[in-house]
């Protein structure tokens, strides 16, 4: 799959994305506030669009793959909080 597709589970019409580039995955974690940065590419780019999901994850998307996650309160979700 090379980019997004529309598929429909239980009713609702859902998007499924791609991963960028999983090759050249870094992570960068502020400890101050407690948030891990996923970036699948090997420089930030701007996202053409974002959305924060449901666990409170910010889900960044380019040309319609995944280029980067934002994982708010990282060490309560790790258990280390």
């Amino acid at each position: 799959m090379l980019g997004s597709r529309d598929v429909e589970r239980e009713g609702k019409e859902v998007k499924e994305y791609v991963i960028a580039d999983i090759n050249k995955i870094w992570f960068e974690y502020d400890q101050q506030n407690d948030i891990l940065y996923i970036n699948f590419g090997l420089e930030v780019e701007e996202a053409d669009e974002s959305f924060l999901t449901e666990d409170n994850i910010v889900v960044r998307i380019k040309g319609n793959k995944v280029i980067g996650l934002t994982v708010f309160d990282f060490m309560r979700r790790i258990g280390q909080a």
